[in-house]
């Protein structure tokens, strides 16, 4: 008997040693695997750039990097590795950092001159437009965005909400291609911005009160889709610059969050999310099977500084993959 074991003590067997050690080396190479991953999508958001796949499709969930940064720190821990936990804690600071809401935020600074309730809504190829119905029924918006009604969704939204919205632009399409705006007010027909998928526009006569309304639908950011992605929003960037100054709404299916790079220069113009001005600015709308636990605002009613923003509401309907979003606004005469 050695000893240590003669005191009470006890020794650790190099094996047991080794063991630990093995241990701990496996925990290290997880974490920084983990962080790694992390790493480059964070290091995209810090360069303000979308980068390759799978960088853009995470990026969409940025806040929920927080998990696996966290489960890196703590098995950084575990091992002992300082310098990981060193990195661990900067991604942390980081994801802290970026999940904060991007953009300017303010209250315009004329009279108010009209109350205008925005709904959009992706009804997922005409699939939720029955619940899409009876969502406007309930709360009875001045303005409607509905992105992927095909023909069957025009032809039931013609039938149940012709006479409550009689002004009406629409591009006409099957599947995920066809897409209507449908007011109470009336309408002047603008140029459509060119995509994938229906984005049509017009020129809305609020109270008196000229108001440029944008539908959004471009390409999502598939692996192989991502210039298309780009170039399209690219696009709704153009036309949201080219405003000239009159009162803008560009709301609908953005496939894009403020951690995208691209959906960040559509801010850039000057518009503000509608969300984020009423305190809604992380609800996500998308997949609205796992929400709200779980998802990305891709959903926007973005608007120029001539509206203030009220109230904002996620709605779950039936038979679509998007929350619709449902906002109230205030349009304000310009200053002076």
């Amino acid at each position: 008997m050695d000893t240590d074991t003669a005191r009470g003590g006890w020794t650790d067997a190099p094996g047991d040693r080794g063991a630990r050690r093995g241990g701990r080396r496996f925990g290290a190479w997880c974490a920084g695997l983990l962080f790694a991953a992390v790493s480059a999508v964070v290091g995209c958001r810090i360069a303000d750039t979308d980068g390759i796949t799978p960088v853009p499709q995470l990026l969409a969930f940025l806040p929920w990097l927080l998990v696996p940064a966290g489960a890196g720190l703590l098995l950084t821990l575990l091992a002992r590795w300082w310098t990981g936990a060193v990195w661990g804690v900067a991604l942390l600071g980081l994801l802290a950092w970026f999940t904060e809401p991007y953009g300017k935020a303010g209250e315009p600074a004329g009279p108010p001159v009209a109350e205008v309730r925005v709904l959009t809504s992706n009804v997922e190829f005409g699939q939720g437009t029955d619940a899409l119905i009876g969502a406007v029924r309930r709360e009875q918006p001045d303005l409607l965005f509905v992105q992927e009604c095909e023909y069957t969704c025009d032809a039931a939204l013609r039938r149940a909400l012709g006479a409550g919205y009689p002004h009406r632009r629409a591009v006409e399409g099957g599947g995920s291609e066809g897409s209507v705006i449908l007011s109470r007010f009336p309408l002047t027909p603008a140029p459509a911005v060119p995509g994938t998928m229906g984005m049509p526009a017009a020129v809305a006569d609020v109270r008196g009160h000229a108001v440029r309304l944008q539908l959004a639908h471009p390409m999502p950011p598939l692996p192989e889709q991502l210039g298309l992605w780009r170039t399209e929003l690219g696009r709704l960037r153009d036309a949201a610059d080219g405003a000239g100054g009159t009162p803008t709404v560009l709301a609908g299916d953005f496939n894009a969050s403020q951690d995208h790079a691209a959906f960040r220069r559509i801010l850039d113009t000057g518009l503000y999310d509608a969300a984020r001005l009423a305190g809604q600015d992380r609800a996500p709308s998308w997949p609205s099977r796992t929400t709200p636990v779980l998802g990305a605002q891709i959903d926007h009613v973005l608007v120029s500084p001539d509206f203030a923003a009220h109230r904002a509401r996620f709605l779950h309907l039936a038979g679509t993959d998007h929350r619709a979003l449902v906002v109230d606004l205030t349009l304000h005469a310009a200053d002076g």
